[in-house]
């Protein structure tokens, strides 16, 4: 796996990865800890993560400019963006301009510009590292990833603590700085478009995958995820709130950062589990997330509130894990990145929605409340499953076969498909 490292272009992508992963969780942490800090209610806190989430949802059309741009300049040029963004933080601030409406302007057009970066490393992967080597790649990228959130997650809370969320935005306009040094030197060979390519229209393969979708038993995992997002994105904009009243910024950035161990975890031993039937699967790691999330809210350790965080998270990131080999196992090869696309932006959909309402609600019933409707909302999930027969008795993800593509696209349309 390391001797990837002896190729000077992986290693420019890889380390701007990480990079770029360094600044993202630097950038979240301060940005949420701001808008909390500047208005003290959870409602700006939810207005804040429906608009940065609700960029996630557009994820779905990223894809075909992705594939017409040449990558490396993509990745330079949404670095160098991204970077004048957050910039303007610390400079607003010092010259006493500084409001929660710029912050929220910012904040959303960060996260558009995010939406290029990852398909656009994802895809300039395969053309720079040897066929037998990708999934070694692949792993690298996901171990960088996971590493560096859990890690600057924690970190940005405690300089949160000490510098204040302003100076992070400073700090992490380097961040954007030194990833743009590193992805100008990239060499990224340019990709063999079919002539379809040009010819077939994106929307076009979108509805294709769409139908697909309508018709498939993916569309009751579908609701699962909707569900899971819904939830993630009520208590995502609480949070702030909930880790000011169990102490400051520092508690915050653990937290965050046991979720992300706890994802970590989970996707690490997920391979244990992909011959349990998923459905057995959905409901006892959903009923393991309850309990263990319900569990921290009672506690009164910061240290056992971070570590049970972690443990509700461990089977997210198993069934994460298992539910992506289950979608490329049973979808064919010809709809794979139409379906994945449209079960991205459906899913992530639900995200800004449960940010707006969570921030509401927390303003009416208190942030505290709201973390308990979360705990209990896995519960919610678990019920799902149960009173859904075709997701109940889903198969592992091992065990099934691929479903007849019905579409009526066949592999004409599969062509000018890229699954990013």
């Amino acid at each position: 796996m390391y001797h990837l490292f002896r190729n000077a272009d992986f290693r420019r992508l890889f380390f701007g990865r990480v990079v770029t992963n360094a600044g993202d969780s630097l950038y979240s942490v301060a940005a949420m800890w701001l808008v909390y800090s500047l208005t003290g209610s959870t409602f700006y806190t939810g207005l804040a993560g429906m608009l940065t989430l609700g960029m996630q949802a557009l994820q779905a059309f990223v894809g075909p400019l992705v594939d017409r741009w040449p990558l490396r300049n993509t990745l330079v040029w949404t670095q160098a963006a991204q970077g004048i963004l957050v910039l303007t933080i610390p400079l607003a601030a010092h010259f006493d301009l500084l409001s929660v409406w710029l912050v929220l302007t910012v904040m959303p057009l960060v996260s558009l510009l995010n939406q290029f970066v990852y398909p656009a490393g994802t895809a300039a992967l395969p053309r720079i590292v040897e066929g037998e080597d990708l999934t070694s790649a692949n792993s690298l990228f996901s171990m960088s990833y996971q590493g560096a959130e859990l890690v600057f997650n924690a970190a940005a809370g405690v300089l949160v603590a000490i510098v204040g969320a302003t100076t992070l935005f400073l700090i992490d306009s380097v961040t954007f700085a030194v990833a743009v040094a590193l992805f100008a030197g990239l060499r990224v060979p340019p990709a063999e478009r079919d002539e379809t390519d040009d010819k077939t229209g994106y929307l076009v393969e979108l509805r294709a995958g769409i139908r697909y979708l309508r018709g498939s038993m993916l569309v009751w995992i579908l609701g699962a995820s909707v569900l899971a997002n819904g939830l993630l994105g009520t208590t995502w904009s609480v949070l702030p709130a909930f880790a000011d009243v169990r102490g400051d910024a520092e508690i915050y950035g653990l937290l965050l950062a046991g979720i992300a161990a706890g994802s970590l975890v989970g996707a690490l031993v997920a391979p244990k589990f992909e011959d349990v039937p998923f459905g057995v699967l959905s409901i006892a790691g959903y009923a393991v997330s309850a309990i263990a999330w319900l569990a921290a809210l009672r506690v009164g350790s910061t240290t056992a509130l971070v570590v049970l965080f972690a443990v509700a998270f461990v089977p997210v990131g198993v069934g994460n894990i298992v539910a992506m080999t289950l979608i490329q196992r049973l979808v064919p090869e010809s709809m794979l990145g139409r379906v994945l696309a449209v079960l991205g932006s459906a899913s992530t959909a639900a995200m800004p929605v449960g940010a707006f309402l969570g921030g509401v609600m927390g303003d009416i019933f208190g942030p505290i409340t709201v973390m308990y409707a979360g705990g209990i909302g896995f519960l919610w999930i678990v019920a799902y499953v149960l009173v859904v027969p075709s997701l109940r008795t889903m198969p592992a993800a091992t065990a099934v076969e691929p479903e007849r593509d019905t579409t009526g696209g066949g592999p004409t349309t599969s062509t000018a498909t890229n699954a990013d």
